[in-house]
């Protein structure tokens, strides 16, 4: 239905521009308004699709499993390396954080939307702000990495794993019930 929509987009957008375009002092409005509806009823297909995948909740369960179980590894993953990071090459880091954790981030990130369609945008927002600090700390620990700054680094290695906790504990708060339609 998803593809559907995508297409009937695609097709009213160039069919509006391919008339706007045939003649530059005119357009034909006889042939442009139906270009515009079919782009229209495909944005309202898309949506419709959108809501019908949030509110299956077969899905949605299967999203917090992967949403837990991905913050979990992670969490766990950065206690190692920050536990070890004094034996680690400055310059290895980006390498292993990417070994590391790169996988469960790419899974959580999307399996995210469930938690604003189960628990509400206040949840999500709860949520992914500490998602999103610790994702940027492990960018400033790429940063200091390249810059050869070990003690930096190490410092943001640290300030991310805090974040991913808070980020899991406050996933946990949404209790393991989250995701039932209410």
């Amino acid at each position: 239905m998803r593809q559907i929509g995508l297409s009937l987009i695609i097709l009213g957008f160039l069919g509006g521009a391919l008339l706007a375009v045939l003649d530059p002092h005119t357009i034909e409005w006889s042939w442009f308004i139906p270009c515009l509806i079919v782009g229209v009823i495909g944005v309202v297909v898309v949506q419709l699709a959108i809501r019908r995948d949030a509110s299956d909740t077969t899905r949605t369960q299967s999203n917090f499993q992967i949403l837990r179980s991905s913050l979990g590894t992670i969490v766990s993953k950065l206690d190692e390396l920050d536990a070890g990071k004094a034996s680690i090459d400055v310059y290895q880091l980006p390498e292993r954080i990417d070994r590391l954790v790169r996988a469960d981030i790419e899974d959580f990130v999307g399996a995210r939307e469930s938690i604003a369609h189960a628990c509400g945008m206040q949840a999500y927002a709860d949520v992914m702000s500490h998602f999103a600090a610790a994702e940027r700390y492990l960018n400033r620990v790429w940063s200091c990495s390249a810059d050869g700054y070990e003690n930096e680094a190490h410092v943001f290695i640290g300030r991310s794993r805090e974040q991913f906790t808070e980020a899991a504990a406050k996933l946990a708060e949404l209790g393991p019930t989250a995701a039932s339609p209410g």
